[in-house]
């Protein structure tokens, strides 16, 4: 992010963030159901500040929605496990639109290096987790290869990073 005028500013779509903004982001992060009261009282702003700040972030996509944090194994999805794919290259985005589709996938990210993509897999047990991969996965004509990795332990989601002044 470049500093301009006591602001930041991201990258990709020039919304300017100041460290009200980013304090709000940290609370909504550590409890979305916060009150706009609250909210206000922890970030040092009025309720209407707090609100009209949060009303704004969200017109501007900076706050895309509100969710529950889950333990997945509680929840009946008790193996985890990153995947690692190679793609086809000129067929990217038809292989984006299909893995979105695949039972249990939560994540998929497109990266840079020995892979193209990776994504999260949440399944009941090894059995199912066996199912999404030799099953699903190897049916997208535009996976080349694939290699699975166990999630042993999980942290998160953390919070958003400080910003630091450049």
């Amino acid at each position: 992010m470049n500093r301009t005028c006591g602001y930041y500013r991201t990258m990709a779509h020039d919304v300017q963030l100041d460290a009200v903004d980013h304090a709000v982001l940290a609370a909504l992060a550590g409890d979305g159901r916060i009150s706009m009261n609250e909210l206000g009282t922890r970030v040092g702003v009025s309720r209407a500040t707090a609100y009209s700040r949060v009303e704004r972030l969200r017109r501007e996509r900076v706050i895309t929605g509100f969710t529950a944090t889950i333990d997945p194994a509680r929840a009946g999805f008790g193996v985890t496990a990153l995947i690692l794919l190679n793609v086809r290259q000129a067929d990217w985005q038809a292989a984006r639109d299909l893995l979105l589709a695949v039972p249990g996938v939560v994540y998929l990210a497109m990266t840079s290096g020995a892979f193209d993509m990776v994504m999260l897999v949440r399944a009941a047990d090894v059995h199912h987790l066996r199912d999404v991969v030799l099953g699903e996965l190897h049916e997208v004509p535009q996976v080349r290869s694939t290699q699975t990795v166990f999630v042993l332990e999980e942290h998160g989601p953390l919070p958003l990073p400080r910003t630091q002044e450049r």
